[in-house]
């Protein structure tokens, strides 16, 4: 089984992220990726299990999450991104749960690596005004071109972690680990020597519809498990709403269709290397997009 004959073979090839581990029962839950009806539930042994139809799927719980993959080859799993903080002792897992969007999982991914809304969009915790500047930073390949990291990011922002005592420049490094899986490693205001680490790990429904899955792997361990939580979801709600508005609903992988920034120079890396790899699920079809200002909230 290769999955749905509307998605493209390098994304049915991945992994996604389907629920958090810790809620599962022997009742199956019942979730969509790519077009096809997955239900997943731990079986009998309390092994996690997921299945298309009467098809048995590959899963793995990794950081906290069930994953599967529509490919045959349970192999593939080193698709699955390489977290080595994960098994960082003094770290604090937390799996912030599984949301909803209206959008193309493509647009959601470009959304993270975007700093440029945060004083619009999280006024008063990730950005305010008048400090709205996003810094010159660095974009490169990684792992032989399979990822794109963005480095030397710095940004202002009055509560960067739910930690923080006061507004602090905060330091950045993006990495995008998969066509629908990206990271931020950002200052820890509890250890100024290591940085905190969030994931976004997106589970893509339909060309326009998607669940998002955000894990943190903290350094701190002071903030209620239930605090860490909301915080991160206020801050995802707030850009689901951006998100579910932006037009075209596909993201145009194409460099005219859009006008970016040096803000965007993260996206641009993005978009291009999808469409090298031949990336179309959640992408808008060549000359389908109207032409405008990128809008990355």
């Amino acid at each position: 089984m290769q999955g749905s004959q509307s998605a493209d073979p390098v994304s049915t090839r991945q992994w996604y992220p389907l629920g958090v581990v810790e809620t599962l029962t022997k009742s199956a839950v019942e979730t969509c990726l790519f077009g096809e009806t997955v239900r997943y539930r731990l079986d009998e042994r309390g092994q996690t299990e997921a299945r298309c139809g009467d098809h048995l799927l590959p899963s793995r719980a990794r950081y906290g999450l069930l994953w599967t993959t529509l490919d045959t080859d349970p192999g593939s799993d080193d698709l699955i991104p390489r977290i080595p903080e994960a098994h960082e002792p003094d770290r604090n897992l937390v799996c912030c749960g599984s949301i909803a969007v209206k959008a193309s999982g493509l647009r959601v991914v470009e959304n993270f690596l975007d700093m440029a809304h945060f004083p619009f969009v999280h006024t008063d915790i990730l950005g305010a005004e008048p400090h709205t500047e996003v810094e010159r930073y660095a974009v490169e390949t990684r792992e032989e071109g399979r990822e794109i990291w963005a480095t030397e990011c710095r940004f202002f922002q009055p509560q960067a972690a739910l930690s923080a005592e006061g507004g602090l420049m905060t330091d950045y490094i993006y990495r995008i680990a998969a066509p629908f899986s990206t990271l931020l490693y950002k200052t820890s205001p509890d250890d100024p020597e290591r940085k905190d680490v969030i994931a976004l790990f997106v589970q893509p429904m339909t060309p326009g519809t998607c669940r998002a899955h955000p894990v943190m792997f903290l350094l701190d361990n002071e903030s209620s498990h239930d605090a860490l939580v909301e915080f991160q979801q206020m801050i995802f709600l707030q850009d689901r709403v951006i998100l579910e508005n932006q037009r075209p609903v596909a993201m145009p992988l194409d460099a005219a269709s859009e006008i970016p920034t040096l803000a965007d120079r993260s996206s641009v890396a993005y978009r291009r290397w999808l469409k090298a790899q031949g990336i179309t699920f959640g992408a808008a079809a060549s000359g389908n997009a109207t032409q405008s200002h990128t809008s990355l909230s």
